[in-house]
């Protein structure tokens, strides 16, 4: 005979369990930016700290706002910024956070958010480099308007800090860092550059691509990258040549919200655990996240195909990959290495350059390989790389 408890603790072994987590409320549209005064004054906040890149570009949001003053962010989000930031919102009594701004100024303003309430400095909270302590407080009210269409910043309980003196990037991560609202307007992205619309874009297109053959995906980070992808694919180039293209412009939107959410509920790969530590590697702010990502993305998709190929034969994963390249070709023979080609092809188009010119050279290649292979990203990689096969990826995007 087979007890109650047997059956349960076979349930259990063979069953699915995961969690999804996100803002407490997105808002996604045309012109809905202009919700924002309505929005902060339903928390009931005095003084709002507006974290952006440059306030007079927004200025006919901004306008409309109640008190608020400014805090910009520069380049990319590093440890230094985030403090003062802190410092800042601290001295000028805010009691809430609004980030309007691309992935860099919204994870400075989350952690912001954060810090205000929890105190401490960044490195206390750091993954990797930090003490990794745990963020206890609920955060100020924080609302995410993204104004470029890449990191999914909006949605992620994450945020990633540059630290000069350990030369890499890492995250500090919690729940209470969710934003309260997401405010995605398709419409901030028009004046973009199409160099910032390329690297961002293929920043989005990645972190729907990782998550979807993430050995931690689920059934529904699944569904919502595979619908990323096809509008990434479908997207990209039109938003690159035609930048007041507004279907085009919501289609990375798109692709960017549903990468945000797919990465912040499974993980993300070698692709971008390369990324965070060439990101700090590099001083050069050049060195374009998305741009690295892209740059990197073919070589990583080869190296897991053929890692899965050669140890795992049967992993579902293989499928996924091959599913990936019918999403993005459009074509239902396509096959991995269909994918790569127009990868690779895309990346041609967009003028991704090789890491090489960001000063990356031959002799960095083993410390760069030593840190990746302990980045938090490598978690959720396909398969576990062996140095030799992270090496190799280096060298070929070099």
């Amino acid at each position: 005979h087979v007890t109650v408890s047997e059956i349960g603790e076979t349930i259990m072994s063979v069953g699915q369990r995961f969690e999804f987590a996100t803002a407490t409320k997105i808002i996604f549209g045309r012109g809905v930016a202009f919700d924002l005064p309505k929005l902060l004054h339903s928390t009931g906040a005095q003084k709002a700290l507006v974290v952006t890149g440059k306030a007079s570009r927004y200025e006919n949001i901004l306008s409309s706002l109640p008190v608020h003053v400014i805090f910009e962010v520069h380049g990319e989000p590093t440890v230094e910024a985030a403090t003062e930031g802190v410092h800042f919102a601290k001295a000028t009594g805010c009691s809430a956070v609004i980030a309007i701004g691309g992935g860099s100024v919204i994870d400075v303003g989350k952690i912001i958010a954060a810090l205000v309430t929890n105190g401490g400095e960044p490195l206390d909270y750091m993954e990797v480099v930090g003490n990794g302590q745990v963020l206890s407080k609920p955060s100020l009210p924080f609302f995410a308007v993204p104004t470029t269409a890449g990191t999914g910043a909006e949605v992620t309980k994450n945020a990633v800090l540059a630290s000069s003196k350990h030369r890499v990037k890492a995250s500090i991560r919690s729940p209470v860092m969710l934003p309260l609202v997401s405010i995605i307007d398709p419409l901030l992205t028009v004046s973009v550059p199409s160099s910032v619309t390329a690297s961002t874009g293929l920043d989005a297109f990645t972190q729907c691509l990782e998550p979807f053959v993430s050995v931690m995906s689920n059934p529904l980070t699944d569904a919502i990258a595979r619908e990323g992808l096809r509008h990434g694919a479908r997207s990209l180039q039109q938003a690159f040549k035609c930048g007041d293209d507004i279907d085009a412009r919501e289609g990375m939107c798109l692709c960017s919200l549903m990468g945000g959410l797919a990465l912040a509920n499974a993980k993300l790969g070698a692709v971008h655990g390369f990324a965070g530590v060439i990101g700090g590697w590099c001083h050069s702010q050049e060195a374009a996240h998305g741009a690295v990502c892209a740059r990197l993305l073919p070589f990583v998709i080869s190296a897991n195909v053929q890692a899965l190929t050669d140890r795992s034969p049967d992993s579902p994963i293989l499928g996924k990959y091959t599913e990936v390249a019918q999403i993005i070709t459009g074509r239902p023979e396509a096959t991995c290495q269909d994918a790569v080609q127009f990868i690779q092809k895309l990346c041609l188009e967009l003028s991704v350059p090789p890491l090489s010119q960001y000063g990356l050279k031959e002799e960095d290649v083993p410390s760069i390989v030593e840190k990746t292979a302990k980045s938090s990203s490598m978690k959720g990689n396909s398969i576990v790389l062996t140095n030799e096969e992270i090496t190799k990826i280096l060298i070929q995007a070099l």
